[in-house]
């Protein structure tokens, strides 16, 4: 672990500044936030399997998690989604696990099947048996890292998994979530699904300190942006070398991940505020306008620009499917929300009566600071 610098300190002075803030919005009492962290955790689902070229949209994953069929998304890709949102899942239970929880290569091996069950002939669950090699991704003929030989892979997990027990424990959980994505995807323990491992296992890291809701624990929607992910494989080809080097210098990955984690916990921030007052100014409009308060279900999603579908707002809105169906009626009668698509493809969007709504909630159109340029 390197020594941190100050403005490393600084910019981890002000992510725990941030997250204090969004703790002090987020009531579990308040109903918005449910969709919100269904929201981030689709979000982190799409970031991670994108930068592996499985490309989904938001919408489709919200779905998926919520037990509808996606509109748009492949079969193909639909399992791959689906395997990595079973993990997902079990992170954010494993968060809040105490005396029983310890870090051990059942654990991982367990959670890498469950992302890479789809690929049996990889060996899902299982320590690689021979070489592994990472591609460049300007040319994918060309190695950029080949991974430390299969026969010291166990010996590596094993001095891995004894430092997330044991080791650093009083470092800030950002960096050792950090330290521990590194690792793993430098040791490639795996024949296949490394990448998305580690960077499920620095979300488990970071979920596991419990300040916030293990949803907002992750950077993988950051990190799937396509310039951020051109950025994440120069960082890792840049500190990792061409072979397994673990004596190298890798203080820029840890600046690299707190940026990350800066602006992550910035857009949390942001998302709080505004799906907090937009609730509370679509209740208030949607009631006025004769309809029960629970179709605020399907209206916050209209409000930030996803799709609604009638399944999800039942499931959201705990309704039977015929309440679900005149609700949306009503809600498309008076312009609240517009059909689009044909019979199982159908989905609403926001109408002309959330026009006000959207221009009374505004959201900031400020750019996002970047902790490393203070003068920018």
């Amino acid at each position: 672990m390197p020594k941190l610098s100050p403005a490393d300190l600084l910019a981890l002075e002000e992510i725990e500044q941030l997250r204090h803030d969004v703790c002090l919005r987020l009531h579990p009492q308040e109903q918005w936030t449910k969709q919100l962290r269904r929201s981030l955790t689709a979000r982190a689902i799409v970031g991670s399997n994108t930068i592996e070229g499985y490309a989904a949209s938001v919408d489709d994953v919200e779905a998926l998690m919520a037990g509808a069929a996606p509109l748009e998304t492949s079969d193909a890709t639909r399992r791959v989604l689906e395997n990595y949102q079973r993990a997902t899942t079990y992170i954010q239970a494993l968060s809040d696990a105490r005396e029983e929880f310890t870090y051990d290569l059942g654990l991982l091996n367990g959670l890498h099947f469950m992302i890479q069950e789809h690929h049996r002939r990889k060996r899902p669950g299982r320590l690689r048996q021979g070489p592994v090699y990472v591609t460049s991704p300007e040319d994918p003929a060309v190695f950029a890292y080949t991974g430390p030989d299969h026969q010291l892979v166990a010996g590596l997990m094993h001095e891995l998994i004894q430092w997330l027990n044991e080791g650093d424990l009083d470092a800030p959980v950002h960096v050792r979530a950090s330290m521990a994505h590194l690792n793993l995807v430098k040791i490639l323990p795996w024949a296949n699904g490394n990448g998305r491992m580690s960077r499920a296992l620095s979300t488990l890291v970071f979920a596991r300190e419990a300040l916030l809701p293990p949803e907002f624990s992750s950077i993988e929607e950051w990190l799937g942006r396509g310039h951020n992910t051109y950025s994440y494989y120069q960082i890792l080809e840049e500190v990792g070398g061409p072979v397994w080097s673990p004596h190298r210098t890798i203080h820029a990955w840890i600046t690299f991940c707190l940026r990350a984690h800066h602006v992550q916990a910035q857009q949390a921030k942001r998302r709080v505020d505004l799906l907090s007052r937009a609730w509370a100014a679509l209740s208030e409009a949607a009631t006025a306008d004769g309809l029960d308060e629970r179709t605020v279900f399907a209206l916050l999603p209209a409000f930030w620009e996803s799709r609604v579908r009638r399944t999800v707002y039942q499931q959201d809105a705990e309704l039977s499917s015929q309440q679900a169906i005149r609700d949306i009626r009503e809600m498309c009668r008076l312009n609240w929300l517009i059909p689009q698509g044909q019979a199982r493809g159908r989905y609403y969007v926001a109408g002309p009566a959330m026009h006000p709504i959207l221009e009374s909630v505004k959201q900031s159109s400020k750019p996002y600071s970047d902790p490393y340029r203070r003068n920018s």
